[in-house]
């Protein structure tokens, strides 16, 4: 009997290609097989442990929550560097959208992609000395978020064969790396965040109907805002405004730009200059005092305080510039041979408490026709 139980041990162990040691066991074994009876005892066991750990269904569903199977990995390994000009919640989409669009395209980070992350931190210094740096490790492509980023990783890269691709850049023609029609000026290429300025200005005529000027904060360094600037000006008699804008240099002068200007304006509009847009609670601090409305440029200026904004949605803008980046990494394209692209459609995004906090009132039928409302302010 003894004999005929360690056969079937043993060619179950085999049968299983396990690799164990014996060990003793109490249990007395009453025959030379498994029973029906106890087969569907060791199946009613199994499935008692997959309820115990949580598991339900077939093992083809249990993945469906963690990740995308049906992305293939693109052929090869590749490293990028990524140049963000300053700290502040658009720039943080454009980059998070920008790795979601290569990975939606095969490029994923930490397994056939390597990426190499720089914060300028709004001096455009540094953004060269960042771009030296990446073009010295020979990356396979630069992606520069915002103008002085773009624009210091394509001078960088004018020798080599590296390609730029740029994000948030709001006028690429203005920062000389587009022609008039929208051709690249080089190898390089990418997406715009041009501003809805005649939206923008229709936007504060509804929520302002006796206003008539507008203040406007710019850096004097960042040709996005010098451009947009003037086609506020261009537009703004339209509708009734005349533009009061100021210039700063660094951070350190939005503080008394923002309380000269709200003595002088009704409102201010932000454009998208990462100066300025970095230094927000500052000048919103400044406006409040005065009951001064502040209208953002996207999303995230209006989470942050500002009453509202005809503004862009930065991830989204970040992920389509992933998929340009991905077909120049896939060989599809060179960069030189696509012209940049922007997003058309404006959204409007509402702060009811930013609203509330200096006493403006907002419309019902106002609010309702937001893309998204905010009640609260949060400050990141």
């Amino acid at each position: 009997m003894k004999k005929k139980v360690i056969a079937l041990l043993l060619s179950m162990v085999v049968a299983a290609n396990l690799m164990a040691c014996s060990s003793t066991t109490e249990e007395t074994v009453n025959s030379q097989e498994l029973t029906e009876s106890q087969e569907e005892e060791m199946a009613g066991a199994e499935g008692e442990t997959e309820a115990e750990a949580g598991i339900s269904g077939n093992e083809e569903d249990t993945d469906n929550s963690t990740e995308n199977t049906d992305v293939q990995l693109a052929e090869g390994s590749y490293t990028i560097g990524i140049s963000q000009f300053a700290e502040h919640g658009s720039l943080e989409n454009c980059k998070e959208g920008f790795l979601a669009g290569l990975a939606e395209e095969g490029f994923v980070e930490g397994e056939n992609l390597t990426v190499l992350f720089d914060n300028a931190q709004a001096d455009t210094g540094t953004t060269s000395t960042i771009a030296d740096n990446y073009v010295s490790q020979n990356v396979d492509l630069i992606c520069g978020i915002a103008t002085p980023s773009a624009m210091s990783a394509y001078n960088s890269t004018l020798n080599t064969e590296i390609p730029v691709i740029y994000t948030a850049v709001s006028d690429p023609v203005a920062a000389g790396l587009a022609e008039e029609d929208g051709t690249p000026v080089g190898n390089i290429t990418g997406t715009s965040d041009y501003l809805a300025v005649t939206e923008q200005l229709q936007m504060i005529r509804d929520i302002l109907p006796e206003a008539t000027t507008i203040g406007i904060i710019y850096t004097t360094s960042e040709t996005n805002s010098e451009s947009t600037i003037a086609e506020y000006k261009k537009h703004a008699g339209e509708y009734g405004f005349e533009i009061v804008d100021t210039g700063i240099n660094t951070i350190a002068d939005v503080e008394l730009a923002a309380a000269n200007l709200v003595d002088k304006v009704d409102c201010i509009t932000n454009l998208t200059d990462n100066t300025v847009v970095s230094a927000l609670q500052t000048e919103l601090a400044a406006a409040n005092a005065k009951n001064i409305p502040v209208f953002g440029s996207e999303i995230e200026q209006v989470k942050s305080g500002c009453v509202a904004s005809m503004g862009l949605e930065y991830y989204e803008l970040g992920k389509q510039t992933g998929h340009m980046a991905a077909k120049v990494l896939k060989g599809e394209a060179k960069a030189s041979e696509m012209k940049f692209e922007t997003i058309t459609e404006a959204s409007l995004y509402v702060n009811t408490e930013a609203a509330n906090k200096i006493g403006l009132a907002l419309s019902e039928d106002f609010v309702k026709s937001a893309y998204q409302v905010f009640d609260t302010i949060v400050v990141e």
